[in-house]
């Protein structure tokens, strides 16, 4: 059955590569059930059905990625996405948070509308080849802060804005031996070392008291105070319009830049050959729409379904054990939380190490499409985004084909997203 739903063997896999895989990618993402809740609650939405809602809209969108587009890929609602609802569109612009929810709806049926018609595609087929291997390697730098501010060792300084944590502490300590645990194992080609580390660091931390087990059983919360309690007819009010322009914007480029990131790092995404980017465009489109009604912010790709391909998964069996993985935590949830954040950042930076190899692929000698490159992968840590990093790109990738007399290499798609990037920046930027 399996073989039959996701062709395995084409793609040179077995089923425990998958499972593994799919383990993996869960562990890394797996903060999101908690996260989520915090950041959101502090709209006066209801902190339990949140969680419900997240682990839900997770399982659901990763389920929909693994039949629909087969691809190893766990969707989950997405960080910055969440950030923004709660922080700019509630508390600064002074919107419910019902009204956010409708807008978030919104954006995604717009979503699915540029998806559908191809529209989206064509915009992707505009990215430039430099700007793709960018993309993957803006990914894998996003990764690395991400790993290192989770494991502590990197840490906030007023004076240099980062600097270097504790290297005495436990947390660090335990991601740093993890780390090298991944790399040793990996080196000597061991199945699974990505979750091995994970494991290593959860148990040892146990053993030593510096985390806590939290037990393994407890039943879900109701999920009524947030579901369909979104308000659509107000989310059409004049000043939540520029609102879902940014959803759209950031939606579709932060998900497209993760998908052919992970994508391009599985081999999925090959010149001249045909891939599934279209369903799995469509699978991130629809789960926006359904995690609204839900009750969450918009439902994105993960950028930590790397750490899963880098473990060996090819297919939408990984995606599926990832949904598994989000529905058994409705009911175990105090085990999925007694991974400490510290034990999944190993597995993070050791896959974000790996992502920069694509620099290689750019054309460093042309200096129209090295410098647009650059700026990509830079913005994206700096300014924590994935979507900056690819408006700093296309903007900069425009500039100087344009004046430099290159302009002809301009795609228009590549032209039309340079320009909402401006337009967003002048008119839309919080």
């Amino acid at each position: 059955m399996f073989e039959r739903l996701f062709k395995l063997s084409e793609h040179n896999t077995t089923i425990r590569t998958e499972l593994v895989a799919g383990v993996t990618t869960f562990l890394t993402m797996s903060y999101i059930i908690f996260v989520n809740p915090d950041i959101l609650s502090t709209t006066g939405m209801d902190r339990d059905a949140i969680f419900v809602a997240t682990c839900l809209a997770a399982a659901l969108g990763s389920i929909v990625m693994a039949l629909v587009a087969n691809w190893p890929i766990g969707m989950a609602p997405g960080m910055g996405l969440n950030a923004f609802f709660a922080f700019t569109v509630v508390a600064a612009l002074g919107f419910t948070w019902q009204q956010a929810l409708g807008a978030v709806f919104i954006s995604g049926l717009i979503f699915v509308f540029l998806t559908v018609t191809g529209i989206r595609s064509w915009l992707i087929q505009g990215i430039p080849h430099s700007l793709r291997s960018a993309i993957a390697t803006g990914i894998g730098l996003f990764l690395g802060i991400i790993a290192l501010k989770n494991a502590g060792i990197v840490v906030d300084n007023p004076a240099t804005l980062v600097g270097l944590g504790s290297l005495k502490a436990a947390g660090p300590l335990l991601a740093i031996f993890g780390f090298f645990v991944i790399a040793v194992l990996d080196a000597l080609r061991v199945k699974g070392a990505i979750l091995i580390g994970i494991l290593a660091v959860t148990i040892l931390s146990w053993m030593t008291g510096v985390s806590e087990f939290h037990g393994i059983v407890s039943m879900p919360p109701s999920m009524a105070p947030t579901f369909l309690q979104l308000d659509i007819v107000g989310a059409l009010h004049g000043g939540l319009i520029h609102v879902i322009l940014v959803f759209v914007l950031v939606e579709v480029f932060d998900a497209t830049g993760t998908l052919i990131g992970v994508a391009k790092r599985a081999n999925l995404i090959q010149e001249g050959k045909p891939s599934r980017l279209g369903r799995a465009l469509l699978a991130d489109s629809t789960a926006i729409v359904a995690g609204s009604l839900m009750g969450t912010s918009s439902t994105t790709a993960y950028v930590e379904s790397a750490s899963g391909v880098q473990a060996g998964g090819r297919t939408g069996l990984t995606a599926l054990v990832i949904a598994v993985l989000f529905l058994a935590s409705l009911f175990i949830s105090p085990l999925a939380g007694s991974v400490p954040t510290y034990a999944t950042a190993p597995a993070l930076l050791y896959v974000a190490g790996l992502m920069m190899r694509e620099l290689t692929e750019v054309d460093w000698e042309d200096l129209t499409e090295a410098a647009p490159a650059a700026l990509t992968a830079l913005a994206m840590p700096f300014t924590y985004s994935i979507a900056n990093g690819l408006a700093f790109g296309f903007i900069s990738y425009v500039v100087l084909k344009l004046f430099t007399g290159k302009w002809r290499a301009i795609h228009p798609a590549t032209l039309i997203v340079a320009v909402l990037f401006v337009v967003r920046f002048a008119f839309f930027a919080e």
